[in-house]
């Protein structure tokens, strides 16, 4: 399999997983867990509901108002989550419960959201939870159902696991007595084994051989310092809990410790993933020049890995840039520019890659098929989170300074691309 063709596939690869992942029309979906606990039906009763022992186990809820303490009806509830909202106050949910027993002595509670501190009433729309105990032998069997409209299979998968979270949480608190900290699956270790799972499944599309263990390697690196470019702007925005999560195929995502506040906010932690990764450029340059055979400043073992960095670099953070939704350029471009400016500024940054892709001489049909691809997916319709609250809007020097960041960023991986294909491809 050649070069050209590993790449066409990679690339086609990656475009269908993130449509299944972030735009798939799942529909009305229905969630279904159900566990068994060799404890007294009651004691699980009292601690499923919320008039119970629900914020002493519970990985989310930290605390709960009733009904009648803010002058509502008895079948509502207030809860205080445990992840903060835009201000850093904790979110806070009016839920609306309906609980009935029967006669076999089987209990439930059906849950909707009706007001949220920190989404749109509509977001809940569709959204309803059913929690059923039954008596079994031996102890009791809970059932936990959640149904919601899904688009996209990543957040069908994070409520999925979200719903295990809490069956092992409520497990733990019933065996033990403690509430479980943490999570597995955010655990460094677990997120270290994902990142090099991603590099082994990455490695045969550069060849089952060492040079492309060495690519798949460099690109899992290149990955998790564009991230850490996320999360260094993240904390410096005041985020508290900021976690790196690897999907493999798909990269990392790195995720903030609250919803944004403001439009610059939201632009300079999209940018700083590629921004970080331009402070490298220069140095890997230097680096190049400095261990050729003529130079001798530096050993000559790093010439020809620091040109493969630079492209690998270069290449992953200007495709970043492209002014598609959910890639870093196309959130930025939105938050800076108003209206009609966005088309503009879009054709703009597309007309600068397809540029670069001339100059490294790719041909121009590929090229324009390149552009097919961006305007495809940039026409795939992605759910998000729909805010109370409009954010802070960005004021003219943070447009000015967020504006020439983007295209700084742009053309420092360009230059890094054609440098790159220079030293490799015509020395």
């Amino acid at each position: 399999m050649t070069t050209t063709v590993s790449i066409i596939l990679l690339v086609s690869i990656n475009i269908g997983l993130l449509w299944l992942m972030m735009a798939a029309p799942l529909g009305q979906r229905t969630i279904t867990l159900r566990r068994s606990f060799a404890h007294d039906p009651r004691r699980l009763w009292q601690a499923m509901r919320p008039q119970g022992n629900l914020t002493d186990w519970s990985p989310d809820v930290t605390a709960v108002r009733h009904g009648p303490a803010l002058g509502l009806t008895d079948g509502q509830v207030e809860l205080s989550m445990r992840y903060p909202d835009r201000r850093g106050q904790p979110v806070r949910r009016l839920c609306d419960l309906t609980e009935s027993i029967a006669e076999d002595g089987v209990v439930s509670t059906s849950c909707r959201i009706i007001a949220d501190s920190t989404l749109a009433n509509s977001f809940w729309s569709r959204f309803h939870e059913e929690r059923r105990i039954e008596p079994a032998p031996g102890g009791a069997t809970l059932t936990l159902n959640i149904s919601d409209h899904y688009r996209g299979l990543a957040f069908y998968l994070f409520r999925f696991f979200a719903m295990r979270r809490e069956m092992t949480a409520l497990e733990t608190w019933l065996d033990t007595g403690r509430r479980q900290e943490g999570s597995l699956f955010t655990h460094p270790l677990t997120q270290i084994a994902l990142a090099a799972l991603s590099t082994l499944m990455l490695w045969p599309f550069f060849g089952l051989n060492g040079n492309g263990l060495a690519i798949s390697i460099l690109l899992t690196l290149v990955i998790i310092l564009h991230e850490l470019g996320h999360i260094a702007a993240y904390r410096a925005f005041g985020h508290q809990r900021v976690m790196l999560i690897f999907v493999p195929m798909l990269g990392g995502i790195a995720i903030g410790g609250r919803p944004y506040r403001s439009r610059f906010e939201i632009a300079t932690c999209a940018m700083m993933g590629a921004g970080l990764s331009a402070f490298l450029v220069p140095v890997l340059v230097l680096v190049h020049a400095s261990s050729g055979l003529e130079a001798r400043i530096l050993p000559v073992a790093l010439h020809l890995p620091s040109a493969v960095l630079l492209l690998i670099l270069g290449g992953f953070n200007l495709l970043n840039l492209l002014p598609m939704s959910r890639f870093d350029g196309g959130q930025v471009i939105r938050q800076v520019f108003p209206g009609r400016l966005q088309v503009l500024a879009s054709l703009g940054l597309t007309l600068i890659v397809l540029m670069v892709g001339y100059e490294i001489g790719i041909p121009a049909a590929a090229l324009v098929a390149g552009l097919a691809v961006v305007t495809l997916i940039s026409l795939i319709g992605f759910r998000t989170n729909i805010l109370r609250d409009e954010l802070d809007p960005m004021s003219a020097p943070e447009r000015l300074m967020a504006g020439f960041g983007l295209y700084a960023a742009v053309t420092i991986h360009s230059y890094a691309v054609i440098t790159a294909c220079k030293i490799l491809f015509q020395e």
